[in-house]
């Protein structure tokens, strides 16, 4: 089950590091590689923590080319956020928020 966590976190730091540089398309394919992983494994704090960045990052990802269907991953990504209460997801989710009028 760990390799399964290094290899989400792997992908989830790949697809983070594309959309940087402005190769959105292989971001979210790299961030849905995460996504459908993670969704395989048991629940657990440390995948939990992984969906919670994953999908935020998505969100992002999304948002930053205008495309729609990202409130469905800030949804997930802040209700995850918030029940890991993982500083760091926490601190993106209220970031992702911050336009929204919404406070977490």
């Amino acid at each position: 089950m760990r390799s399964a966590y290094l290899t989400a976190a792997r992908s989830l730091q790949l697809g983070r590091e594309w959309a940087v540089e402005g190769d959105q398309p292989r971001a979210l394919e790299a961030y849905q590689d995460a996504l459908s992983l993670l969704r395989t494994l048991p629940p657990e704090r440390t995948r939990d923590v992984l969906l919670a960045h994953t999908h935020l990052a998505f969100y992002q990802t999304l948002a930053l080319v205008g495309s729609p269907g990202g409130q469905n991953h800030l949804h997930l990504g802040v209700s995850y956020a918030r029940s890991t209460r993982d500083p760091l997801a926490r601190a993106i989710a209220e970031e992702c928020l911050s336009g929204l009028d919404v406070v977490m």
